[in-house]
């Protein structure tokens, strides 16, 4: 069984897609194929047809749903983030929450009562994806589970908000244009933070040209989770009323531990989210791509370890990615393991501290989710230079993702636009996984001279799960 997955055929990779980016628009699909290095693997389970995806549009076809109408969502994965979403969007008038699902049924229950009992309750995805009055879904699982369900949506006619992380692959990311752009759908990666003034402001400053030329972006997420970090409670059987199979699902049968399952704390576990660079790296990572409108790195780079922490983790507590995209580097530092921040989050205390500075000719740019200051070099900014703080015209991120369901505009932040943000935090986890530096070829979106990583880029899911493209 595939649960409705469809298009597999074995195929040659020399007839994978080639990509191209759309000024104003994020990753588009272009119009012809492109040829493969000689060193890539030949027979892979995947085919993007370059024929069978159409050019990026600024609106996707009609939907069903009417400036007046009520919007009907249904929600996969209802646990702590889960609900908060589910809340979120039950604020809105025009927003009737009409299913609910989830792989636990405490979980589940809870997100009934959340909607005053109408919900339907399912525990299987599929079948919520096969109901036709839902017009589109909300996705808070595991992350694990994030591209196969947003492929399924898009197939089974549904808009979908999804979580961050996106994928964990550029094959992924891929697959998921793909599925969007052929089903004409409206989609939405949950990295909220776009939508802060803060960030609104700082991408201002930095396309005004007041810090120069920028040669180097550097992002901060560091904590401290030593020494003890999750602890080592030892593995249990899975409580009752929790399908772990299905929890699991594409991802490794892992064991139960209860450290691991409640609050998050599946951003720990390596084979279900990597590292941290893809639990905050989306929303960090973020704004320097859409900043400086960077596409796909050249090249990646990256080290570190599990040195500081004893406990059931499995994901490094130091880590450092170097990404090149040609005329200016970008790097990626964190730490579990000490908890320094910026200059402006210097406070004393340990907690969980970020951000991204800029460094350009004329001065260094330094913002987190809230703040930004500029430092210049010497007197060469002016600060009368600098642009306002912007008058607030967009709306908050769940909220633009209900008007887009009706106008049938894309997002702000669609699977075309995390694409980009996304490749370049799949190729630092890779380059980290496979011990070497990655040189990457966007055009044919490939691993150069190195067969080993570049069959990486494929997912592994465990059976029955396969990834369609």
């Amino acid at each position: 069984m595939t649960g409705g997955l469809t298009g597999m055929r074995e195929v040659n990779r020399r007839k994978f897609l080639h990509m191209s980016t759309l000024a104003g628009l994020g990753v588009g699909i272009g119009t012809s194929c492109a040829s493969t290095p000689g060193d890539r693997a030949t027979d892979m389970p995947f085919q993007v047809a370059q024929a069978d995806i159409p050019a990026v549009q600024a609106k996707v076809a009609p939907g069903r749903v009417t400036a007046n109408d009520k919007i009907s969502l249904g929600f996969i994965g209802v646990a702590g983030r889960g609900m908060y979403l589910l809340d979120r969007f039950l604020s809105h008038d025009d927003v009737e929450v009409v299913a609910v699902c989830d792989t636990y049924q405490k979980h589940m229950d809870a997100a009934v009562e959340r909607t005053g009992g109408t919900a339907r309750a399912y525990s299987d995805f599929r079948e919520l994806l096969d109901q036709p009055d839902i017009d589109a879904v909300v996705c808070a699982t595991p992350p694990h589970w994030h591209p196969l369900i947003s492929i399924m949506a898009c197939e089974a006619g549904k808009d979908i908000y999804c979580e961050k992380p996106m994928s964990f692959s550029p094959i992924e990311g891929l697959a998921m244009i793909k599925a969007a752009r052929l089903n004409h759908r409206v989609t939405q990666i949950g990295t909220q933070i776009h939508a802060t003034d803060n960030y609104h402001h700082v991408v201002d400053i930095v396309r005004s040209g007041v810090l120069g030329k920028i040669s180097r972006v550097h992002c901060v997420l560091n904590m401290n989770d030593a020494p003890h970090g999750l602890g080592n409670q030892p593995n249990t059987p899975p409580p009752e009323g929790l399908n772990w199979d299905m929890w699991c699902g594409p991802a490794p049968m892992l064991p139960f531990n209860e450290a691991f399952f409640v609050d998050g704390r599946h951003r720990y576990v390596r084979e279900l989210i990597g590292s941290w660079i893809h639990e905050m790296g989306p929303h960090i990572v973020d704004l320097p791509v859409w900043a400086l409108n960077l596409g796909e790195p050249k090249s990646a780079v990256a080290m570190g370890g599990k040195f500081a922490t004893d406990d059931i983790s499995t994901i490094p507590d130091t880590f450092e990615v170097i990404w090149d995209y040609g005329d200016m580097l970008m790097t990626w530092t964190n730490q579990c393991a000490n908890s320094h921040g910026l200059q402006f989050q210097s406070g004393r205390g340990i907690g969980r501290r970020l951000g991204i500075s800029f460094h350009g000719v004329n001065g260094t740019l330094t913002a987190d989710y809230t703040n930004n200051e500029v430092i210049s070099e010497g007197e060469r900014i002016d600060p009368s230079d600098l642009p306002p703080a912007p008058e607030r015209t967009w709306p908050e991120h769940d909220r633009e993702f209900l008007n887009s369901i009706k106008t049938r505009e894309l997002t702000s932040c669609d699977f075309g636009y995390h694409y980009n943000v996304h490749a370049a935090l799949n190729l630092g986890q890779l380059a980290y996984d496979m011990d070497r530096k990655l040189r990457w070829d966007s055009e044919n979106k490939a691993i150069i001279g190195d067969p080993e990583a570049d069959a990486a880029l494929y997912p592994k899911y465990r059976a029955p799960w396969v990834l369609p493209v």
